[in-house]
């Protein structure tokens, strides 16, 4: 399953350890690290960093979206993996 993160970028469900703000100083420098080992993800499209989501694989993804709204995709995408074909959506 995958999640919409802005600008028609998905990334998967099941990969994402945490969302996170990047207005801290410590995840500012999770930020700096990972571009420095080339594992920094920007999919902002030059705007602004709204989310940081730091994936299972060690990459770090930069998101124009808010961490609520991230949140919220990604509620309904796990709510969406427990209906069963056929079943309808109320």
């Amino acid at each position: 399953m995958f999640t919409n993160i802005g600008f028609g970028n998905m990334v998967s469900t099941g990969r994402i350890i945490v969302v996170l703000s990047p207005e801290s100083a410590p995840i500012k420098r999770i930020i700096q690290e990972a571009k420095v080992s080339n594992t920094l993800i920007d999919a902002t499209y030059g705007r602004r960093t709204r989310a940081v989501l730091i994936m299972d694989s060690g990459h770090v993804v930069l998101s124009p979206l808010q961490p609520e709204t991230l949140a919220h995709r990604l509620q309904n995408s796990e709510n969406h993996d427990h209906i069963k074909e056929g079943e309808k959506i109320e």
